[in-house]
């Protein structure tokens, strides 16, 4: 049996095929996860897949039930790679997953150049600031949130670096970015895709920005059908539900 520190507690991921290890005070995975694995391609079944800001390893979790390739996650806080190597672990995926205790930005030089079919990434979404009263006091929120260790350059770079010409990149960030991220994918060989956006019901301003690129693709932007998260009440869309539970 897996152990728990502290307040952590076993959480069932999507149609309870999989279980992770969650924390309140450290770490729980948000629906930008779940939507960035059911939104990039990936090889179904031969490919090495790579996630950057792994968190507690909820993106590699979710992408095993997608492929029967390689994944690997990096993470730089200890506390939360120790977490998903938990959770890796307890669900016995330790031949299809694999962690790194590692800082993003020397990715290359300890995963390889131009070797992966695809890279994900869920980054720090807030800019660095020096206000105390913008920044969680929890240190562990703080880092997953702001760009205190990494940026949005800094990750668009590395992913770039790490995927095969012709692999595909998918970021999930706040709209608000888009243009940051389309001009920094183009800066790094990147060429967007596939442009989704995510509200939380019809009516509102879409919050959730879901983007993938092909490494030296040719311009060719799709932007996909608008998702709702939400219909009337608390009650999912369909597709949401499916999403989420594959129903």
């Amino acid at each position: 049996m897996v152990p728990l520190i502290g307040d952590e507690r076993l959480d069932y991921l999507l149609d309870e095929r999989l279980r992770i290890i969650q924390s309140p005070s450290v770490f729980s995975f948000s629906l930008d996860a779940v939507l960035l694995a059911d939104f990039v391609g990936i090889p179904l079944k031969k490919g090495k897949i790579v996630d950057l800001c792994s968190g507690n390893g909820v993106i590699p979790l979710f992408l095993s039930l997608r492929t029967q390739g390689e994944i690997i996650g990096v993470e730089i806080q200890e506390r939360l790679y120790d977490m998903a190597n938990r959770s890796i672990q307890y669900n016995q995926l330790e031949e299809k997953i694999k962690m790194i205790h590692g800082d993003i930005k020397n990715a290359p030089s300890f995963l390889g150049s131009e070797k992966y079919d695809a890279v994900t990434c869920n980054p720090p979404y807030f800019k660095k600031t020096n206000s105390i009263e913008e920044i969680n006091i929890n240190e562990h929120l703080a880092i997953a949130r702001h760009e205190l260790l990494c940026t949005l350059e800094d990750s668009i770079s590395v992913a770039s670096q790490l995927v095969k010409q012709g692999g595909k990149v998918a970021f999930v960030h706040r709209p608000g970015r888009l243009l940051d991220i389309i001009t920094l994918m183009r800066a790094n060989r990147l060429e967007p895709k596939r442009i989704r956006f995510v509200y939380p019901k019809a009516g509102k301003e879409a919050n959730i920005l879901l983007v993938e690129a092909i490494k030296d693709g040719k311009p060719d932007l799709k932007v996909l059908p608008p998702l709702f998260v939400y219909k009337d009440g608390n009650n999912y869309t369909e597709e949401m539900s499916k999403i989420l539970y594959g129903k």
